[in-house]
C-alpha cells in the first residue's frame, strides 16, 4: 500500500490535505483531500470495522475478489496486470490459489471418462488422448492442459497442442461424479480425439456384386484382346447323354 501523510489543512477549514510519500527520490507527490466529518471522527475513535489488508489494494482498481473471479473464469495473470496497470507480481499473489484450483480441475478432467454416442468409455480421457496421439504421430510432450469455470458454473477443460505449424485446441465439459466423472466434447477437435477409430479408417465399402466394376473390366494394355467367354455350361453333354449315346448339338 502507498502511505499518505498530512500536508496541511484546507482553506475551508473542513478538509485535510494529504499527499503521497515518495518511494524514491524525485518521485511525484500526489495530493488528496479528506473531509473532516463524523466518519473520520469514528475512524479516529476506532468505531469503524477493520479491513483486512488483502481485501483492498490501492495500487489497483481491482479488488482481490475480482481478480480471483476473473482468473477462475479463465483470465491470465498477464492479462489482468495489463488491464489494471500493475506488475504481474501484484496480481499473482491473489491469483495463485485460483491457479492451483484450475490446475487441479484439469487433472481431475483427465481422469474422467469421455462420453461418446455409444456411452462413456471405460478408459480415462488421458488414456484415450494418449492413444490417439500415438497413432497419429503427435508429440505428447508438447500438450498443455488448462481449465476454467464458465458462467453456467460448470468447469471446462482445454487441451492445446501443435501439429506442424497449426495450433490446435480441444475443449470438453467436466461432469464430476463417481469413478472420476465424465467429460463431454464441446467442439469438433474434442470429438475427433475421443473417437475410437481414426477418420482415415472410416471408409464406406461398396457391397459385393456379381459384375466387376467397369474400371476393372478394362485391361491394362488396350492392345491385348479380351479373353473370349467360356461356352455356356448347358452346352456340355451330361453323363446321361453320354451313356445313351446322345450327342450335343
Amino acid at each position: 500500500m502507498r502511505a499518505l501523510r498530512i500536508a496541511g489543512l484546507g482553506t475551508d477549514g473542513c478538509t485535510i490535505i494529504l499527499e503521497t510519500m515518495p518511494l524514491r527520490p524525485g518521485d511525484r507527490r500526489d495530493q488528496f483531500t479528506l473531509v473532516v466529518d463524523d466518519t473520520l471522527h469514528a475512524a479516529i475513535r476506532g468505531d469503524l470495522p477493520r479491513l483486512d489488508p488483502t481485501e483492498i489494494d490501492p495500487a489497483s482498481e481491482m479488488r482481490p475478489r475480482e481478480i480471483q473471479a476473473r482468473v477462475r473464469a479463465g483470465a491470465s495473470v498477464e492479462q489482468l496486470a495489463t488491464a489494471a496497470g500493475v506488475s504481474s507480481e501484484r496480481i499473482e499473489r491473489f491469483a495463485y490459489p485460483v491457479l492451483l484450483e484450475r490446475s487441479r480441475m484439469a487433472q481431475l478432467a483427465q481422469q474422467a471418462h469421455p462420453v461418446r454416442a455409444d456411452g462413456p468409455d471405460v478408459r480415462t480421457l488421458e488414456q484415450v488422448v494418449t492413444d490417439t496421439f500415438r497413432r497419429r504421430g503427435h508429440d505428447l510432450s508438447a500438450v498443455t492442459w488448462d481449465s476454467w469455470r464458465g458462467e453456467d458454473g460448470k468447469w471446462a477443460v482445454q487441451l492445446r497442442w501443435r501439429a506442424g505449424r497449426s495450433e490446435n485446441r480441444a475443449q470438453w465439459t467436466l461432469h464430476p461424479g463417481a469413478h472420476g466423472g465424465t467429460v463431454t466434447a464441446v467442439d469438433d477437435h474434442a470429438t475427433d480425439l475421443i473417437d475410437p477409430q481414426p477418420a482415415a479408417q472410416l471408409r464406406t465399402v461398396a457391397p459385393a456384386t456379381d459384375e466387376a466394376p467397369a474400371a476393372l473390366a478394362v485391361p491394362d494394355d488396350a492392345s491385348t484382346p479380351a479373353k473370349r467367354p467360356r461356352k455356356n455350361r448347358a452346352a456340355i453333354p451330361s453323363w446321361e447323354d453320354v451313356l445313351l449315346g446322345v450327342r450335343s448339338p
